[in-house]
């Protein structure tokens, strides 16, 4: 768990899972709308060396930026209503472990049945005695998430707290 305490906090607590991360690694961002999941997926792209603008990909679903150390598949899934609408958007090949790149999925909670097995969750939340703060909780979810989680909560610049 980590409490950052503005935008650039939040960017900055995300660029530092970027030099862990390797290609096939899927983060699952949950969080309500406004609560930064864009922020986290800006600071993690800037630190993997992303030049382009990172914006909410909400309307076009999937954005795709490869000038990175590697490729970097940022989705959307809050404009989606049914399952079978992520095989249109190639959303398997992306999060099976295969992919050239690193997938950041936005309200993939909406289709639980369709996660990957193995995955980094980061649930933020506003925290609601301070406007500006988040509460950012991470999540293992398989042995290689379990293991990008262990390398980042062990970085002095993360500083991601352990909870019962």
């Amino acid at each position: 768990m980590r409490k950052t305490t503005s935008v650039e906090a939040t960017k900055q607590l995300a660029a530092t899972l970027a030099p862990y991360v390797h290609p096939g690694d899927v983060i699952v961002l949950e969080g309500d709308l406004g609560a930064g999941k864009t922020h986290f997926t800006q600071g993690f792209a800037a630190a993997l060396g992303v030049s382009a603008p990172v914006t909410s990909p909400t309307f076009n679903i999937l954005l795709a930026y490869e000038d990175g150390r590697i490729p970097l598949y940022h989705l959307d899934l809050y404009r989606l209503d049914e399952a079978e609408e992520l095989d249109d958007i190639g959303y398997y090949e992306l999060i099976d472990g295969d992919s050239d790149g690193v997938a950041c999925v936005e309200w993939a909670e909406k289709f639980p049945e369709s996660l990957p097995c193995d995955y980094l969750e980061v649930v933020i939340r506003r925290d609601p005695t301070d406007e500006g703060a988040r509460q950012i909780r991470v999540h293992s979810f398989g042995p290689r998430s379990r293991q990008l989680l262990c390398v980042w909560s062990n970085d002095s610049k993360a500083r991601l707290q352990k909870t019962a």
